[in-house]
């Protein structure tokens, strides 16, 4: 047995089943050893950037970690972006990077870089093995690492020598820490201040927004009129009737600071403190008010239904009747000119039960979360990272972690362009996912963000750099290249009917919603 053959023997004994590949020279024999080892599933990206974020999407809805293989430094680095994204969702990934051999690594080679030095910023943990009977423990450690916590990027990079030499064999499963447990202090001082009489805002992330905890959060609101927020950025969230509603902090910094104003105290669960997305003149970073102090129960990698619940018993509210949806289940848009509105309102409607919905709209989107509290039950994911391109591999593998669950992918024509390549690993794997691209021909976000920063008349060269147009984009063709099925419609009675028949047939389709 090789060291790749223990490296696949190994990553499969720990329950990593899935491995999304773009592999080159250098990983020839973990290639070899993926067609000779059973059980590996193994699901080609065109680019790196769809690998990386097909892992993160299947992560966040598996709950445990997959597999990438990448080639060298370079291939890593391309597909950089939404690894940043998935370790802003603490999504556990294992990354399988190739590197030259310990004998080449020392000559200036073409491929030759600083593979740990691009690794790092992205990586909770970095390991190079050093020879062929240590990447099987490697690899063990690797995952041990990727499960740590609420989930961490673990990259182990294998120099080609190391997987053609002779090793022992695979390395036994090792088990992650047990997530780290609320202070009582923190637990004590969240009661204090909800007994208090102030205006007590509960802010979560995380598993927190996921089920038993939601039912938990749910009963605390209602037995002490706790209000209940999420911060704005998160990797899944349950949602839909019979759940409990909880608000995102808002994108815009006035709106955001508008619906944080009256916060007296502010209680982070699994959740950052809420700033601003970017900088802007003239506006503050913090979106709450001076006077509000910030008090963390519970840290992301901490077990955050056992606060909750501790929480709960302390302010007996664990027999409650839950806090209720009372959100009103949407109609299909009718009849008229397809606008974002019609399209977030037809989705919502329409929604499949227990769909998932992977959402990069980005700015025509908005509305989607208001739309869809009252959808079928659903999950949730959305960019967390703010890299874009990661709508598309998202979803594709979210589709692979649930093959019996429908995806639904909202994506905006310019983030879409990033990883396009995402279409055809849907194609090829006959994934069950139903893409709407917003063809509005523009960075739109980007527009307001010109406008943001105080630039109210931009000019022609600005214009034409937030603008996808001159050519325009064919998402009907682009799609049916890459072996997708599509149609295109600028009405809301024509994407309603497209909507429905989608979501009747399996495998892949994309429907261009062409917006004003």
């Amino acid at each position: 047995m090789n060291g790749a053959e223990s490296l696949v023997r190994t990553l499969l004994a720990s329950k990593v089943e899935v491995c999304f590949t773009n592999p080159g020279t250098s990983e020839m024999h973990f290639v070899a050893a993926l067609d000779t080892v059973p059980g590996m599933r193994c699901v080609l990206g065109l680019f790196e950037g769809v690998v990386t974020g097909a892992a993160d999407g299947y992560a966040r809805m598996a709950d445990r970690p997959a597999a990438t293989l990448l080639h060298l430094g370079p291939g890593l680095a391309n597909g950089l972006a939404n690894l940043h994204n998935a370790r802003k969702a603490r999504s556990p990934v294992v990354n399988i990077v190739g590197e030259h051999a310990i004998h080449h690594r020392g000559y200036e080679t073409p491929l030759a870089s600083d593979l740990e030095g691009i690794a790092r910023p992205v990586s909770h943990w970095f390991r190079m093995s050093g020879d062929a009977r240590s990447v099987a423990g490697d690899a063990a450690e690797a995952v041990r690492q990727a499960r740590s916590g609420a989930g961490k990027v673990a990259t182990l990079a294998l120099p080609a020598d190391t997987a053609w030499n002779e090793a022992d064999g695979p390395a036994a499963p090792r088990e992650p820490p047990p997530r780290g447990k609320a202070d009582p202090g923190a637990i004590s001082q969240a009661v204090a201040a909800i007994r208090s009489g102030k205006r007590v805002t509960l802010m979560m992330s995380g598993r927190a927004l996921r089920e038993p905890c939601l039912g938990l959060a749910a009963r605390i609101a209602a037995a002490t009129g706790v209000r209940l927020l999420s911060q704005q950025s998160n990797a899944r969230v349950e949602r839909g009737a019979g759940r409990v509603v909880v608000p995102r902090v808002p994108y815009p910094v006035d709106q955001a600071l508008a619906a944080l104003a009256d916060i007296d105290v502010l209680l982070l669960l699994g959740a950052n403190p809420p700033a601003s997305f970017f900088a802007y003149p003239g506006k503050p970073s913090m979106m709450t008010s001076p006077g509000c102090e910030t008090l963390r129960v519970a840290g992301p990698d901490d077990d955050l239904e056992h606060a909750l619940r501790w929480l709960a018993d302390e302010l007996g509210a664990t027999a409650a009747a839950p806090l209720a949806n009372d959100a009103i289940c949407m109609t299909p848009a009718q009849p008229g000119r397809l606008t974002a509105e019609a399209v977030m309102q037809s989705v919502a409607a329409m929604l499949p039960e227990q769909a998932i919905l992977c959402d990069e709209s980005v700015s025509s989107g908005r509305a989607l979360f208001r739309y869809t509290d009252g959808s079928a039950p659903h999950d949730y994911l959305q960019l967390t990272g703010g890299a874009i391109g990661e709508g598309l591999p998202m979803a594709t593998g979210a589709a692979i972690a649930c093959p019996d669950r429908k995806v639904v992918s909202l994506e905006g024509d310019g983030s879409g362009m990033y990883t396009l390549q995402a279409l055809w690993t849907q194609a090829r794997e006959r994934l069950d996912v139903v893409t709407v691209v917003l063809a509005n021909r523009g960075y739109r976000i980007l527009q307001g963000e010109l406008k943001g920063v105080g630039v109210e008349n931009p000019g022609e060269r600005a214009k034409r750099m937030l603008a996808v147009e001159d050519p325009e984009l064919d998402w009907v063709a682009l799609a049916r290249g890459m072996g997708v099925e599509a149609a295109a419609t600028d009405t809301a009675e024509g994407f309603n009917d497209l909507l429905a028949a989608a979501l009747r047939k399996k495998g892949p389709f994309l429907i261009e919603a062409q917006l004003p």
